[in-house]
């Protein structure tokens, strides 16, 4: 049971969700796909708030949203086709993933201030908890856990 005072969710314990919250979208690599992505995460994440009473706040926010950037520029940028993203939460944590179609994994290049690009997956790797890079049939996935009880 959920409780309402002054239009703020105040949860009872007996109604958070017991599975978590998943929800996938597929693009094209069409213009305008990175911003769709950007959009589909802060709905997750407004879902989560409402749906699992996840206190998410700013830098938590604004992390989801870059990792998601990150993850699906590369996608966007090196594999011949369409990809996914995956969306799984909890009101603690969320998992991106991205699956597409290039089997080649990506590299980490060292701390370089002086290098101009390729600092996606640094940047991803020092916002969340947990980075991994796996193959797939179809190409591989590259998923990310991050806290969102951080803030």
């Amino acid at each position: 049971m959920t409780y309402r005072l002054d239009e703020a969710v105040i949860p009872s314990g007996s109604d958070v969700p017991v599975e978590p919250l998943r929800r996938a979208a597929h693009f094209t690599g069409e213009p305008g796909c990175i911003a769709a992505a950007r959009a589909f995460a802060g709905d997750f994440l407004e879902q989560l708030r409402t749906q699992w009473c996840a206190s998410i706040g700013a830098r938590s926010d604004g992390a989801v949203l870059l990792v998601v950037s990150e993850l699906v520029t590369n996608a966007d940028r090196h594999s011949e086709g369409p990809y996914v993203l995956e969306l799984e939460g909890t009101d603690t944590s969320l998992t991106v993933s991205v699956y597409d179609s290039s089997a080649t994994l990506p590299r980490v290049f060292p701390r370089d201030p002086q290098r101009v690009g390729r600092h996606g997956l640094e940047i991803v790797r020092a916002l969340a908890l947990e980075v991994g890079v796996e193959r797939v049939p179809v190409g591989k996935r590259v998923r990310a856990v991050l806290d969102l009880a951080g803030d």
